[in-house]
């Protein structure tokens, strides 16, 4: 029971985290939007379509991959096209290092951020190169985003295909929460003002024994043997 209280209090803090970011996310469409800017324009055609994030993508998402884009859309869009797109002559995982790296860097270089953050590189890659194998592999629609309608995939809405998604989907909401564990709501001021350090970030992922990396560990395993 006691296991089972500390993952929930770990979804408590991570959904507190998020709504906090959805608040300011939708304060900046609205400001943007009483500023006059916020549109795009299609020869006559105003369209006022600024999107910061997507809640729903979030909180019951296809996969991480699907999180880390929704989560802030303009900052995702400038990460990829200045930042990842340059580093790919590094090679796909160490653009995304890089990539996670400079986020880290705009955010502060904070400890803990800078742990999610790095986690996340880890996670969202093993999470892409599993799925794209499993893709080829069932020749079935379970990649990180959405397939093309025109994709060649035999397997595209079946029972099978469903449930696989489902599974990585469930396993997105379980990385969140215990990523979230580090931003609780209860904890007290002084360690608020000084930040969270080293021992606060090893602590609270102890206390869940290290679970989301040592599944990505093992994901890291099948996609292996499967290559």
């Amino acid at each position: 029971m006691a296991q089972d209280a500390r993952w929930l209090r770990a979804y408590e803090s991570a959904v507190s985290f998020h709504f906090s970011n959805y608040f300011v996310g939708f304060l900046s469409e609205a400001t943007a939007t009483l500023a006059g800017t916020g549109f795009t324009e299609e020869k006559d055609h105003l369209e006022w379509d600024l999107t910061v994030s997507r809640p729903l993508n979030v909180e019951l998402p296809r996969s991480m991959v699907e999180v880390v884009t929704s989560w802030n859309l303009p900052m995702s869009y400038w990460l990829n096209n200045y930042v990842f797109k340059n580093a790919l002559r590094l090679g796909t995982f160490s653009a995304i290092l890089v990539t996670y790296a400079a986020s880290a860097l705009l955010h502060g270089f904070s400890f803990h951020l800078a742990a999610v953050l790095l986690s996340l590189a880890f996670i969202t890659y093993v999470e892409h190169v599993l799925r794209k194998r499993l893709a080829q592999i069932l020749s079935a629609c379970v990649l990180s985003k959405p397939c093309r309608p025109d994709c060649p995939h035999r397997h595209r809405l079946g029972l099978g295909v469903r449930a696989l998604n489902l599974l990585f989907g469930a396993l997105a909401i379980f990385h969140l929460a215990y990523l979230g564990s580090l931003f609780d709501v209860d904890v007290d001021d002084t360690t608020e003002e000084q930040g969270y350090g080293m021992t606060y970030t090893v602590h609270k992922w102890s206390e869940l024994s290290w679970a989301s990396h040592w599944v990505t560990f093992g994901c890291w395993i099948c996609y292996r043997l499967i290559s």
